[in-house]
């Protein structure tokens, strides 16, 4: 990539202390790809080593570069794999983006992921290059350290199961989400991204401790699969109470005015506009849910925002996004086309 992700330091949007805010002129637009396979169980990713002889030489990083006059975005990370890797790319869909800021210009890098490609990979421009598992021990080193966010954005999965025990009762939920995640283990053995998955403790009408009951039984389940993480939505007593990996921030709570992240692993927000989806990434928030995007059944009479707004607010946020509101399992092709980490369901599992 020729122009580095780099400075651990740099805000993604908002200018470093000293400097001049950057004017839209003074933007550099890039391309960056995060390539993915599976082999066995592991989904990997790619990261390759910049060269002797450039800034920052012998860091590790994901490979791209400047977009040209004249090119979308597409068409740049198209090119600049074919001169860096050598390789064609078949299969890519936008992803995260993100702002660094430097006293000449602001940097602004929009993540693809890129799941096919045809030739072999080669490290052309690169001194070398390396396969890692989301979040195992890197078998490299020093890598970029504003590369931070989107390894930690790698090790969410594709979707989130959001509870509805208002409707199915507690002990109902919690038979569902038995058989779905026993099912997820059994049917996706060799595919990791398959079996993971976050799971929302909502339901906040319960009385108290059915829904006490409701997050421990949710925990516990969880706790069978290694690759299953729960929040508590709007409750952090009660996440700590029960061992979850994390809390569930609703909008209201975002948006106030002493609005902090909460101490846990895992914050998650949800959001329906671009203001709460930057506010959300001002706390330091892992991720948003945004919605609804098409019609629910219980909100049939609003349509959503729909997919092309839906992609027009991911397209610039830093945080990943899971798209809610009328998602069924069949439609995270469409949702990651148009930017998403994934679905998240409440109806639609299991």
């Amino acid at each position: 990539m020729s122009t580095p992700t780099t400075d651990s330091s740099a805000a993604t949007s908002a200018t470093t202390p000293g400097t001049t805010p950057a004017t839209k002129a003074d933007i550099v637009e890039v391309a960056a790809a995060v390539i993915l396979r599976t082999r066995g169980a592991a989904r990997e990713f790619l990261l390759a080593q910049r060269p002797p002889g450039k800034v920052y030489a012998g860091y590790w990083e994901f490979p791209g570069g400047k977009v040209e006059p004249g090119e979308t975005m597409r068409q740049a990370l198209d090119r600049e794999l074919v001169e860096e890797l050598g390789i064609e790319v078949t299969q890519a869909t936008p992803w995260l983006t993100r702002e660094f800021v430097y006293p000449h210009a602001t940097v602004r890098i929009r993540f693809f992921r890129v799941d096919a490609w045809r030739g072999e990979i080669a490290p052309i421009e690169h001194s070398g290059f390396a396969w890692l598992v989301p979040g195992a021990p890197s078998p490299v080193a020093p890598i970029l350290p504003a590369n931070g966010p989107i390894l930690r954005a790698l090790e969410l999965p594709a979707q989130m199961l959001i509870t509805n025990a208002a409707e199915n009762g507690v002990d109902g939920e919690l038979a569902r989400l038995a058989r779905a995640l026993g099912d997820r283990s059994a049917a996706t053995a060799t595919a990791q991204e398959g079996r993971s998955c976050l799971v929302q403790v909502r339901d906040k009408e319960l009385p108290a401790a059915e829904r006490q009951r409701l997050a421990a039984g949710v925990v516990a389940l969880a706790r069978q699969y290694g690759s299953v993480r729960v929040l508590i939505n709007d409750d952090a007593a009660l996440a700590r109470s029960v061992g979850a990996d994390g809390v569930h921030l609703p909008a209201a709570q975002l948006l106030a005015k002493d609005a902090v992240r909460p101490d846990f692993p895992l914050i998650g927000a949800s959001c329906h506009s671009a203001a709460e989806l930057a506010r959300a990434a001002e706390l330091g928030c892992d991720f948003a849910v945004l919605g609804p995007v098409l019609p629910t059944p219980t909100h049939s009479e609003a349509a959503g925002c729909g997919w092309e707004a839906f992609a027009q607010l991911t397209a610039r946020s830093p945080l990943p996004i899971y798209a809610l509101g009328g998602m069924r399992e069949e439609m995270l092709a469409t949702a990651r086309a148009h930017g998403a980490q994934g679905i998240a369901l409440m109806r639609g599992w299991g």
